[in-house]
């Protein structure tokens, strides 16, 4: 498949949030303005928070004006098939310097039926971890809809949810319904469908500059959690100049690659493939053309690029749909 394509990067879209901090300017190297900046999305086509092209012959371009016009260039042949111009996922990096809310996300079927969107299955890679930091996942034991309300009543919901101390390179894989939030001194790196469907249950009680709480959804949630206890922490290899696999389901592959030195890619043109750098520098060589990207860039490479190398001291996080 000929194409005029090439490694796309995009301006970061930066979210401010009540929980957020400036580690994603101090670790990220993102052009933060805020000290409450919570969310870099990177790669983005959200109505309303559409990812534009930072580089090359077609900076200034929106994700979506150039889907339109490469679909399965980009896309690639089997993601086009499935989801025709849209783009299905959605990439942010978060800083937590306070808890986030407890939330869970409806499936598929739930979200379409309410929101006209996709649902949101989720995945955690954790960047940088404060001592003692922590997330909540899921429930330590079966629960139920009855036992989920009385705790939530009674202010006692975290009695009876699962948390876990953890590191950097811990990875978690977040089904839709299981109930989840991200603890206070972590940067995670997040890779999602694309959808903005969060159902908030438990906010800590805190309030804005305002004095305000934030709206809770707990009606909606009800049917929407998974009350049984799930493993949600995945283990991983690492094989040094190899993609290792962490999670594999039917939205996204996501692998672990360990670069040191060079590394060649041959793929189809089925998808596209996503590179998060989450550690260290790198850079793509396509055709005598060379890309280079350092600690929390986002590069999107369009699915017509089929044979390219990688070379530097990274790690990175490897990311299509199979």
């Amino acid at each position: 498949m000929q194409t005029n394509l090439y490694p796309l990067q995009f301006n970061p879209i930066l979210k401010e949030r009540i929980w957020g901090g400036e580690k994603l300017k101090t670790i990220l190297n993102k052009p933060i303005v805020s000290p409450i900046t919570g969310e870099s999305w990177e790669l983005s086509a959200v109505e309303g928070d559409c990812s534009i092209v930072a580089n090359g012959d077609f900076k200034g371009y929106t994700l979506i004006e150039i889907i339109e016009n490469h679909p399965e260039e980009l896309l690639g042949t089997k993601v086009f098939e499935k989801f025709g111009k849209q783009f299905p996922l959605l990439f942010k990096f978060l800083d937590a310097r306070e808890d986030l809310s407890i939330q869970v996300h409806p499936n598929d079927a739930l979200a379409q039926k309410r929101h006209n969107s996709f649902g949101k299955t989720e995945m955690w890679y954790v960047m940088q971890a404060d001592p003692k930091s922590r997330l909540i996942v899921g429930f330590k034991e079966d629960s139920n809809a009855t036992e989920y309300v009385e705790k939530l009543e009674k202010n006692e919901l975290l009695s009876i949810l699962d948390t876990k101390e953890v590191q950097k390179g811990d990875v978690f894989f977040l089904e839709t319904g299981t109930v989840h939030a991200i603890g206070a001194g972590l940067v995670i790196a997040e890779i999602q469908q694309t959808s903005d469907i969060t159902y908030r249950l438990f906010d800590f009680n805190r309030k804005d500059a305002h004095g305000n709480t934030r709206e809770l959804h707990v009606d909606l949630a009800l049917d929407a959690i998974n009350y049984q206890r799930g493993e949600t922490q995945k283990e991983y290899a690492k094989f040094v100049n190899q993609s290792n696999t962490m999670v594999d389901c039917p939205y996204f592959t996501t692998n672990y690659i360990p670069l040191q030195g060079e590394m060649v890619v041959n793929k189809t043109e089925e998808s596209f493939t996503v590179y998060m750098v989450v550690d260290g520098y790198f850079s793509i060589d396509i055709n005598g053309l060379e890309y280079n990207y350092q600690t929390g860039d986002t590069v999107l490479v369009p699915a017509a690029l089929q044979l390219f190398t990688l070379s530097g001291n990274a790690s990175l996080l490897e990311i299509y749909i199979s």
